[in-house]
């Protein structure tokens, strides 16, 4: 296998593309979702919780290859800079190194439990499927993603044993990822729009796509507010969602307007995956009082 994989170029510039087709740090939220899934269920599984995030990290450089692959017309538009478009490495290369990654995945989530090795083979297929049929429909595709990012933080509840605590992150998740996902559709539009993919920015147009920003950003930072009124998380969460998360937010809201290009818009995307991470932290700082 590693014969076909390195064939046609040397190893270690075959090995640095593959690392780039894998886009680790774009793996590095689903990574931390887990991890925090397993902090809130404080059961103190961490060998179990350890093994769900490098399994979420061995799936999302698979899925990010796959979609790679696919995508390459679109990329030569949108993202000449990657491997494949590049011609650093074939299309039988990533091919062949995403299905290992999918299937290593699996291995690795069969030494949790039943229901962990489940969530890996559903999040596997989905992700396959969103980049083979789902991408080009309109909100189909960018819920899919959504729903696998709100069951990255399950994950991580599934894999310490305690599920409960993790379903108000999900649900965060879930709505602020989709909201992410159709601004990266209007980042993308020259490119989709070329290739006739059909997402809600090249379907219904930018304006309509930037209305469905704004109602999901809103509803998210309304959600996000929750676990402090419900007594979930204790003040310090309450004070960095207000101070660290939501002037970000409202910024990238604030500068998502028809005047920008695709990437001024890919830039703001990356922004928000930022704030995430801050409200990662909060919930970790929230959830310890």
């Amino acid at each position: 296998m590693f014969t076909v994989i390195f064939k046609g170029g040397s190893m270690v510039g075959q090995i640095k593309a593959l690392y780039k087709l894998s886009r680790p740090l774009t793996s590095l939220s689903g990574a931390i979702a887990v991890l925090l899934g397993g902090y809130v269920a404080r059961t103190g599984e961490w060998l179990n919780v350890s093994l769900a995030v490098f399994s979420t990290l061995l799936v999302s450089a698979a899925a990010n290859a796959w979609n790679d692959y696919l995508d390459i017309e679109i990329d030569r538009i949108n993202q000449p800079q990657r491997p494949l478009p590049a011609g650093l490495i074939t299309l039988q290369t990533a091919r062949i190194f995403s299905f290992s990654l999918a299937i290593v995945a699996l291995v690795v989530a069969s030494f949790i439990n039943l229901p962990a090795f489940l969530v890996v083979l559903f999040s596997n297929a989905l992700l396959y499927v969103y980049s083979w049929k789902l991408k080009s429909t309109v909100l189909m595709g960018n819920a899919a993603v959504a729903l696998v990012s709100a069951v990255s933080v399950i994950f991580g509840g599934v894999a310490a044993g305690n599920v409960r605590p993790t379903f108000w992150l999900a649900a965060i998740a879930g709505i602020g990822i989709l909201g992410r996902e159709v601004l990266k559709t209007l980042a993308d539009y020259e490119g989709d729009l070329r290739q006739r993919c059909r997402t809600i920015a090249t379907v219904w147009g930018r304006r309509p796509a930037r209305v469905v920003f704004y109602v999901l950003v809103g509803a998210t930072l309304v959600v996000m507010m929750f676990p402090y009124l419900f007594d979930v998380y204790g003040p310090i969460y309450a004070y960095m969602v207000a101070f660290g998360v939501y002037p970000v937010i409202l910024y990238v809201v604030l500068r998502v307007t028809r005047e920008r290009t695709g990437k001024q818009l890919q830039r703001l995307s990356e922004l928000m995956k930022v704030d995430f991470l801050v409200w990662f932290l909060a919930v970790f700082l929230g959830a310890a009082n």
